[in-house]
């Protein structure tokens, strides 16, 4: 069976968390290969990570080419005992399929298959009745993890064969409440840093030949993230500095410290590029220091940064799918996380779009068979526009 729900179901009972396999992209080989589809199964691997199996399929070799992208990789359970059924039983109850991945993001994986194949069993099982057109779909096994052997690396090895896309959706579950309320065009970039106040140890009866990095370390959180760091922007939210953690390593009650430091975390808007920002966060220390505190700040390497697809002609016909099919006209948004859009942007504009979030990563993860059957038929309803 080929509809979303038998796939769905078996890929939910291969327990793949991340990165594991678990046998969750031989499903989905075995479905697109007898549709036509050229396989890959490519594996990356990097030194101090897990060797992660990853999937690519097309069928067609012309434009106009549009790509599904997913991960089949999930969360770990959690206590299992706690869940009503199996975690990844794939079990239907009273109209829901249960199980991990469900929603996040098996679900809507299975929704493009099936939509696909759908599409391509109505037009002589190619993209497009003249034989132009491509469908591809791009599936990693590194997404809830490190994602460094996943979609990145994937993205540059299609490219490396010469390939392109034109456009990309990626199903993750992007409604907020209800199916067909929220598109994703853009994310904020990610970046985060820790900050570190140099003291002096040593006992706390004689502060005098010692420096305490504690109060000057309050201050400075207070300099760097009291002021807000823009006001948002067209498509944006306003950027955000959250300080996560502060830390001296101290268990004595008797010893003033001699380091303190504290991690935070920053989700910006397109006001910034990663390098203004982090010039922007060191101006405002060096100015909180003066001449007396001695601080730094180490900034973490990230991948994560922010983009947009703007409105025009792909986000209007998706609109008009999800419309046609749920009556609701999809707000476009760029609240959230990052996902794997953030490496997909690079290489050709991306929305998401998939099914409701709100039991993602939960104990009893699960999605209604009813969604399911709606985000194939707005899969159904964005290729037919596509390939118009």
């Amino acid at each position: 069976m080929t509809d979303a729900l038998s796939i769905a179901r078996d890929l939910i009972r291969c327990p793949s968390v991340t990165p594991a396999d678990a046998g969750a992209l031989g499903v989905l080989e075995k479905a697109l290969g007898a549709a036509g589809f050229t396989c890959h199964r490519v594996t990356f691997s990097e030194e101090g990570t897990a060797d992660v199996d990853n999937l690519y399929a097309r069928i067609g070799t012309e434009g106009p080419h549009i790509t599904f992208a997913g991960h089949t990789d999930v969360v770990p359970p959690g206590d299992e005992s706690a869940w009503s059924v199996g975690a990844f039983s794939g079990e239907v109850k009273d109209g829901v399929l249960h199980g991990r991945g469900a929603v996040d993001m098996k679900g809507g994986i299975a929704c493009s298959v099936a939509a696909a194949l759908e599409h391509l069993a109505a037009n002589g099982g190619k993209p497009r009745s003249d034989g132009k057109g491509s469908i591809s779909f791009l599936i990693t096994g590194d997404e809830e993890d490190v994602s460094i052997n996943g979609t990145i690396k994937l993205l540059k090895w299609v490219a490396e064969r010469g390939e392109k896309f034109d456009h990309c959706v990626l199903g993750e579950p992007s409604n907020v409440e209800t199916l067909g309320d929220t598109i994703k065009v853009g994310r904020r970039g990610s970046q985060s840093g820790t900050l570190y106040v140099d003291g002096v140890q040593g006992h706390v009866a004689y502060p005098h030949r010692a420096s305490n990095p504690v109060p000057d370390i309050s201050r400075l959180i207070v300099a760097i993230s009291d002021e807000p760091l823009d006001h948002g922007s067209a498509q944006f939210q306003a950027s955000n500095l959250e300080f996560v953690s502060v830390d001296v390593g101290n268990k004595a009650f008797n010893v003033i410290p001699g380091e303190a430091r504290a991690k935070f975390n920053i989700r910006y808007n397109n006001n910034h590029t990663q390098a203004s920002l982090r010039e922007l966060v060191e101006t405002r220390l060096a100015k909180a220091c003066g001449n007396r505190i001695k601080a730094r700040i180490v900034w973490e390497p990230s991948n994560s940064n922010v983009f947009v697809t703007k409105p025009g002609p792909f986000t209007d016909l998706a609109v008009s799918a999800i419309e046609e099919v749920t009556g609701r006209k999809p707000e476009l948004s760029t609240s959230g996380g990052t996902s794997d859009a953030r490496f997909i942007s690079s290489y050709c504009p991306v929305i998401e779009f998939g099914l409701v979030g709100q039991t993602m990563h939960q104990v009893d993860e699960r999605v209604p068979v009813a969604d399911l059957e709606k985000l194939t038929k707005v899969y159904r309803g964005i290729l037919a526009r596509y390939f118009a």
